[in-house]
């Protein structure tokens, strides 16, 4: 499905899959990936929600093969405020983002509080205000790219946000979809030191989820760490026997903790007076 959405001063379409009934539960994709990505989530969570996975701007079945300045952690959050607007009018939704997509999640929320029901970020991996900036392996994957070298690239990248032989190891279908989004790294490279403020995720008003992979590297567990000292009533789940990639890695365990902490968050929201 797709809709035609109004930012950044044009129309523009955005690509999504959409399943089941109820409130709505909308999935941002990270880096490479799209909404196939969440291919063992629509089924399971749409069994209790309207489940709503877009691809972001620039990345399948309307991929970027150049650099782009429309493609940023701006606009992706600009984007997915019409897109909540035009699909959810009258009732904030839920908002689940992974990787790169918990950044763009997280400015959302911020940006637009009144449209976020709650926010679950997944193995962020976003650098803090108050952190140097650091060299990063996706300068190193650009310049693979550039000389032509894909497969190095692609493998490099996976096995980097993972472990070493992450990528060999990958079904088919998961390398499809990274390679139709291999170019979009031409793009977020200029993005790998964006900051997010703490004193600004301290502000959030709606209930928080922070999930990671038992075997996740440590750069997402410390974003996990410093996120829960920011909010210290966010609820925090461990997914066992699982990296970086945890919802492939073990989607039963992560649907599982994505489903109790909504079904908590609609409950109460019931008892309300």
């Amino acid at each position: 499905m797709s809709v035609e959405i109004h930012a950044g001063g044009k129309n523009h379409p955005l690509h999504y899959a959409q399943s089941g009934q109820g409130a709505t539960l909308v999935l941002i994709h990270g880096s490479l990936c799209d909404y196939r990505y969440w291919r063992w989530q629509m089924p399971a969570l749409s069994l209790g929600y309207r489940v709503i996975a877009p691809s972001l701007r620039g990345f399948w079945p309307q991929a970027f093969t150049t650099e782009d300045a429309s493609f940023s952690i701006a606009q992706h959050a600009d984007d997915l405020q019409a897109l909540i607007r035009e699909i959810s009018p009258d009732q904030p939704v839920h908002i689940l983002g992974h990787s790169r997509g918990a950044q763009v999640a997280l400015q959302l929320a911020l940006q637009a509080p009144e449209l976020a029901r709650s926010l679950t970020l997944a193995d962020p991996g976003f650098r803090v205000d108050n952190e140097s900036e650091s060299a990063s392996f996706h300068t190193r994957v650009v310049a693979q790219l550039k000389r032509g070298e894909v497969d190095q690239a692609l493998a490099d990248f996976i096995d980097s946000v993972n472990a070493p032989d992450t990528w060999r190891q990958m079904v088919g279908w998961f390398k499809t979809m990274v390679k139709d989004n291999a170019y979009t790294l031409l793009s977020q490279v200029h993005e790998i030191n964006l900051p997010v403020s703490l004193d600004s995720v301290a502000g959030l008003q709606c209930p928080v989820l922070l999930i990671g992979g038992a075997n996740s590297p440590d750069r997402y567990v410390s974003r996990i760490n410093l996120l829960e000292q920011a909010l210290p009533q966010a609820v925090r789940v461990t997914v066992p026997l699982a990296s970086h990639g945890m919802n492939l890695g073990n989607p039963k365990a992560f649907n599982q903790a994505v489903a109790d902490f909504l079904s908590q968050i609609d409950a109460q929201g019931a008892k309300a007076p």
